[in-house]
């Protein structure tokens, strides 16, 4: 059986871009574990299940998942994951990812497993994309030089972050995305005229925002050669 293993977030993942793809990889047979920095459940942001936010059919959807999902509810703690025992990694996206998941040794090192191994896949949702600038290659450059990639724009970071780059909850955002992942060497399309964003490169597949999330978790079914009938 298929398998993958999906990265999320405790400091506040974005809903549709976790349960979008973890329910559509479910539906194709894919059997998925869930882990998370410390083993603890994964927190969502709050705006991510805000009907005036992302609609009211979107937000009882995903709360509905975030509440009753026993593997979101009982993630294994990411130290205690194989990388290589799964054929795809999944980094669901969210602000708090550049709280946790960008930082964490581990998370890094599935990411360079999936991407470099050969036998793997990587898909890194929006915010999380940033963890392309955080991991270096087995050689130690940056894993994303040279590689094209799409990801949340500052284009729509400029348009939650006030002056002094504080999110609506008073965080400072700690970076932008395109800014990190360019200056490491990342080839940056987010395709703003376009409803929706995702890019293959080799083993790594990346995707802008909330409406990519199905289309980046049918590029991975397409990519592991998984009938996307779904």
């Amino acid at each position: 059986m298929t398998e993958a293993l999906f990265i999320v977030s405790e400091e506040g993942y974005w809903g549709e871009e976790c349960i979008e793809p973890l329910t559509t990889l479910s539906a194709a047979g894919i059997d998925i574990t869930v882990a998370t920095p410390s083993g603890s459940a994964p927190v969502i942001d709050d705006r991510s299940v805000d009907p005036d936010e992302v609609g009211e059919e979107t937000a009882a959807h995903v709360e509905e998942i975030h509440e009753s999902d026993d593997r979101l509810n009982n993630p294994i703690a990411l130290a205690d994951a194989v990388p290589d025992a799964y054929d795809a990694v999944v980094f669901p996206g969210g602000h708090g990812t550049e709280w946790d998941i960008t930082q964490d040794r581990h998370a890094r090192a599935a990411l360079r497993t999936a991407v470099e191994d050969g036998d793997s896949k990587a898909l890194v949702v929006c915010h999380a994309v940033g963890i392309l600038a955080f991991t270096r290659d087995a050689d130690g450059g940056f894993l994303v030089a040279g590689r094209n990639v799409t990801g949340f724009p500052n284009d729509w970071e400029d348009g939650i972050v006030d002056d002094q780059h504080r999110m609506p909850d008073g965080r400072k955002l700690p970076y932008w995305v395109e800014d990190e992942v360019t200056a490491a060497g990342g080839n940056w399309d987010a395709d703003l005229d376009a409803d929706t964003s995702v890019t293959v490169d080799g083993d790594l597949i990346t995707a802008r925002g909330p409406p990519s999330s199905h289309a980046a978790a049918l590029a991975l079914l397409d990519e592991l050669g998984i009938d996307d009938e779904v």
